[in-house]
């Protein structure tokens, strides 16, 4: 009698090989639903992230403007490329503005690209 239960103890021990395939099937399903939300947040998060740059870039612009027009201080700048060199820091790595001349006294429209090649425009003033 002893030997009868521990032999059925044993045949009932584990998963059956059904159920090892229903656990798989469900969690290719979830993988399948959850892979492409997360790459939709991978590239939303890229371009926010160029976006908040390019909005730092603008910032930067204009309160080196203000200060040149002030005579409080300010650098020149005639280039889109040159406005990065008024950020505390530089540009972060990854990034890259396209070049375009800027006239003194004015304004030009300027392009950051960033991660996973999102671009943003932002205003540069020229001095």
């Amino acid at each position: 009698m002893r030997k009868q239960l521990s032999l059925r103890a044993a045949a009932q021990a584990g998963f059956t090989l059904i159920e090892l395939i229903i656990v798989i099937v469900i969690i290719g399903i979830l993988a399948a639903v959850a892979i492409p939300k997360y790459t939709s947040l991978t590239a939303s998060a890229q371009q926010a992230s160029t976006d908040g740059i390019a909005g730092q870039l603008a910032s930067a612009s204009a309160t080196n403007y203000a200060l040149k027009a002030s005579g409080t201080g300010g650098v020149a700048v005639d280039n889109c490329t040159g406005i990065s060199a008024l950020l505390q820091g530089g540009l972060p790595t990854g990034y890259t503005i396209t070049a375009g001349a800027i006239a003194a006294n004015a304004s030009a429209l300027c392009t950051l690209t960033g991660p996973g090649s999102k671009t943003a425009t932002f205003t540069g003033l020229g001095i």
